[in-house]
């Protein structure tokens, strides 16, 4: 195993301020309180780790958002550097991890890699000591239910990549507490209990409601309306709420891209997105494009989360 192998896991590493991550944070639309929730957990463990032992804060600087695909977990994970950076007034760095690349079907290297990127490379990257975010997206493809290894082709394996995590995640905890990590999972049944119970702070996303479907449709033509100015009025159109009741049970992904669909819907708004009306919104989401999801997380009471 090349130290090439476990760099090509790591799909971003930049320090922000940056114009590709500042505006994510804002880009979510869900409750106040559970942004607040993940920038105070994440601050908290950065304040006193360095400064107390584990055995005192008992915090591993985790973080774990789980909730339905499309609910924004990912992008509001990719923010939170940015938003560290403007409440500190200084610097922070993002890292992304693709932890799929971490898994191998050869005999003990998925926990080799998990291992050395997470106790050897992160650290490495992030030695400048700024304040550091590193995503693990879909972390359930790293750290499974050992208890479910059963399922798995080399169950030894899964036992020994789970480990691996665990094992990095404490390691991690003392040796570089400048590093917060966010987790993310759209099936946390998956996920092994211990990694779950070693979070600082475990945040649902739901499904949006009415209320805030209206907000991403309207942020979304907000948007649009830099290019096509037209689109802010309609952005504050007040029928935007009644079009967002029907609209309710889909993910804020999707949402976001009734939009565009509503511009296919004329040769005239595809040629020119300008002239689009709330009549093609509607008539779109009455139209039923987007097939509404079905699946456990659909009954998650929805909520003001969004991506």
């Amino acid at each position: 195993m090349s130290a090439a192998d476990v760099a090509d896991c790591v799909t971003a590493n930049c320090l922000v301020p940056d114009v590709r991550y500042d505006p994510l944070w804002d880009v979510i639309i869900t409750e106040a309180e559970t942004k607040d929730r993940l920038l105070r957990s994440s601050l908290l463990a950065m304040t006193v780790r360095p400064k107390l032992p584990f055995h005192v804060t008992a915090l591993h600087g985790l973080a774990l958002l789980a909730g339905p695909p499309g609910t924004g977990k990912s992008t509001l994970a990719r923010g939170l550097a940015s938003k560290i950076a403007e409440t500190t007034g200084g610097k922070a760095r993002f890292i992304e991890i693709n932890p799929h690349g971490l898994m191998s079907g050869e005999h003990g290297q998925s926990q080799q890699k998990v291992q050395r990127l997470l106790t050897e490379h992160v650290p490495l990257l992030a030695e400048d000591r700024f304040p550091t975010v590193v995503l693990l997206d879909e972390v359930e493809s790293m750290a499974v239910a050992r208890g479910a290894a059963s399922l798995a082709a080399n169950p030894a394996d899964v036992h020994r990549a789970t480990d691996a995590v665990l094992t990095a995640l404490d390691e991690i905890t003392t040796s570089s507490p400048h590093i917060y990590i966010v987790a993310t999972s759209n099936f946390t049944d998956a996920l092994d209990t211990a990694l779950m119970s070693r979070a600082d702070v475990a945040i649902t996303l739901p499904l949006p409601g009415q209320q805030a479907i209206a907000r991403i449709l309207a942020d979304t033509l907000q948007g649009f309306s830099t290019a096509y100015p037209e689109l802010s009025q309609l952005a504050v159109d007040p029928g935007l709420i009644e079009v967002a009741a029907k609209l309710v049970g889909h993910d804020g992904r999707r949402v976001r891209k009734l939009v565009t669909e509503a511009m296919q819907c004329r040769l005239e708004t595809t040629i020119n997105p300008g002239s689009l009306t709330l009549e093609d919104i509607d008539r779109t989401a009455s139209a039923n494009v987007l097939q509404r999801p079905t699946g456990s997380w659909s009954t998650i009471g929805a909520g003001d989360a969004a991506n």
